[in-house]
Parts: C-alpha cells; sequence; structure tokens
C-alpha cells in the first residue's frame, strides 16, 4: 500500500514564473499535495528572486539563473531536514517568487492641504502632488514583512501604504524646512531630494529601494491662491496708487457712457486717491532730505478735478469739437498730475 501512495504521488520538476499578469509582486508557486523532485530545474528570471520557504523558515534564496535542486544548491534546506548529501528523496517546501522590475510612474498627493508658518504669508496651507518609482531590492525582507504567506501580492495592496509614507514625509519637510512658499514652489527638485534622503531608510526596511521621486507641484489652495495672484498684481503695477490709477484708467471710458458715470466714478474713486497721495507724500517727506523738505513742491491735482475735466472734454468729443486722440492724450496727462 505505502509503494502504491509513492506510485500516485506527483512530483514537480520545473518551477518558474512567467509574469503573466500586470501588477504583481510576489506569487507563491502553487505546490499543494506535489512535492519537488530531487534534480528538479528552477528558473529564475532577470528580474525576478526566488525564495524557499520551509516550515515557516525561510531556507534558501535564488538570484536570477538557472539551477539544478539538489543538495548542493539547497544547502540551507538540507540542513534544515538534515539531509545526508547522498539523499535524494523528493522534498517539500514553498517557493515564493518576486519580481525586481521597476514600478513606475506610481502617483502621490495630499489629499488635504498642509498647514504650515511662512514668512512671507503667515500660516499657510499647501498642497503637493508628484511621481515616484520604486522596486523588491530585498525579497528575503520583503517576505518578511509584507507579503508573507499570501499566495499573490499586488502594486495595488502597497499602494496606500507608500502613499500615505510619502505625504508623511513632506508635511514634516514643509514644517521643518522653514523656507517660504515661494521659494519652496521655485525649488522642487531640491525638495525631491530632501524627501527622497527621509523615505529611503523607511522603504529599505521594507526590502524595496526607491528609484525616483519628483515633486512636480507644489501649491495654495484656490482661494490662498487668487489672493496671492492679487497682490502679485498690486506689487507688479508699483503698489496701491498705481493700481488705483490702473483701474480709473480702466473704468473712465465705461462710466462716460453712462449719463453722470464720470461724476460717480470720481466720488467712488476719490477716497482711494486720496489714500494713496497721503501715502506717496508722507514716504518722499521721510526719503527726502531735511532742506528738500522746507521747499515747497506743487501739490497734484485733485482726483475730483481731474474727473470733472475728462468729464467736459468728452462732452467735447461727443459733439465733435474734440477728436478721440486728443481726447486720450489728455486724459494720459491729466493722469499724470495726480502721481
Amino acid at each position: 500500500m505505502a509503494f502504491m501512495d509513492f506510485v500516485k504521488k506527483q512530483f514537480i520538476d520545473i518551477i518558474q514564473w512567467t509574469e503573466d499578469q500586470d501588477g504583481m509582486l510576489a506569487y507563491r508557486f502553487p505546490m499543494q499535495d506535489f512535492e519537488i523532485q530531487y534534480g528538479a530545474s528552477l528558473t529564475v528570471r532577470d528580474t525576478q528572486m526566488a525564495v524557499f520557504v520551509n516550515e515557516g523558515n525561510i531556507a534558501d534564496v535564488f538570484a536570477p539563473g538557472r539551477y539544478k535542486l539538489t543538495t548542493q544548491t539547497l544547502p540551507v534546506l538540507t540542513y534544515l531536514n538534515h539531509w545526508d548529501k547522498l539523499f535524494e528523496s523528493p522534498f517539500k517546501s514553498d517557493v515564493y517568487f518576486f519580481t525586481t522590475r521597476i514600478q513606475l510612474d506610481r502617483k502621490w498627493g495630499t489629499p488635504n492641504p498642509v498647514t504650515v508658518r511662512d514668512k512671507d504669508f503667515g500660516m499657510v496651507s499647501l498642497r503637493a502632488f508628484g511621481i515616484y518609482s520604486y522596486r523588491i531590492t530585498d525579497a528575503k525582507q520583503f517576505y518578511k514583512q509584507v507579503s508573507g504567506t499570501r499566495e499573490s501580492y499586488t502594486t495595488e495592496e502597497l499602494e496606500g501604504q507608500l502613499r500615505n509614507t510619502i505625504v508623511t514625509g513632506i508635511s514634516d519637510i514643509f514644517g521643518e524646512s522653514g523656507v517660504p512658499f515661494i521659494d519652496m514652489a521655485s525649488n522642487q527638485e531640491e525638495m525631491g531630494r530632501a524627501l527622497t534622503a527621509k523615505l529611503e531608510p523607511v522603504l529599505q526596511n521594507l526590502g524595496l529601494g526607491l528609484e525616483t521621486l519628483m515633486v512636480q507641484n507644489i501649491s495654495l489652495p484656490e482661494e490662498l491662491q487668487k489672493m496671492l495672484d492679487a497682490r502679485i498684481g498690486v506689487n507688479m503695477m508699483g503698489g496701491m496708487q498705481g493700481f488705483t490709477q490702473y483701474q480709473v484708467a480702466n473704468a473712465i471710458p465705461l462710466a462716460a457712457k453712462n449719463e453722470g458715470g464720470l461724476a460717480g466714478l470720481g466720488a467712488g474713486v476719490g477716497v482711494g486717491f486720496g489714500v494713496g497721495q497721503q501715502m506717496a507724500q508722507s514716504m518722499s517727506q521721510a526719503l527726502a532730505p531735511q532742506g528738500a523738505q522746507a521747499q515747497s513742491a506743487p501739490q497734484p491735482a485733485s482726483p475730483d478735478e481731474v474727473v470733472e475735466t475728462l468729464e467736459k472734454l468728452h462732452a467735447l468729443v461727443g459733439k465733435g469739437i474734440l477728436s478721440q486722440a486728443e481726447f486720450e492724450a489728455k486724459k494720459a496727462e491729466l493722469l499724470k498730475k495726480l502721481t
């Protein structure tokens, strides 16, 4: 009866993995009740590693190559089973394959804004996103820490863990760097290198190697970005006074089309002009030499006077007495008097 049981047993003589499914990181060779034939062939492809596990213990790790499984090629497994070198019975062991191909174009991003203290803007909330790539560098460590005895382990199952690890790292860098947001946005390559250095030891503990990591964008939430854009626009126009002049110059042609439009415009912007003039005058007096401050300087025209004059000139254009070109030239001359 024992002899018939032995005959009915099925033996495995070729062990290999063709990686016929995308996204697979680890794969357990199907054993069921089979046993590995002594002298069987093991094929580990260039982008793979194979791990033999005997009774829960990692016995041997195979790099790419083709092997004939004997007591010479399985020294650790032989020692665990106390085999004599001449013992040629079939044996049973779990075989796990791991792909070492680079997993490209993996995406990461901050799901929620990260609030940090900024030198230029005070407390701000930042977002960031980018791409990274990784691969298994230590199959034994990956088996022990991540995949375990699972029949298979995929990139999707690992994705959430890696993405959250990266987001935690970028949050720490935002808080620890003390770099203003403007400088962060213009030095994304340096931020990527700092993040890589922070994450490499964490991934190494999982048996992984971080191949690349890029920060593609660092930004503010939409509402804060609009405020920053407005501030940049004001600075580009020479401050608040220049910004007010720009608004008035654009509004005059539209206001002139409506009866009483220019008069209403003058009343509406007069306060803004007055504030701008007071700020400009105060700064000029503070920066000018003491002797120069004593000298009287011609006072610029008031906004109401300019608007009133422009209204009269525009009426002349409507009557055909003044050309549009002459009106534009006079308008430019009057606006200069506001400075």
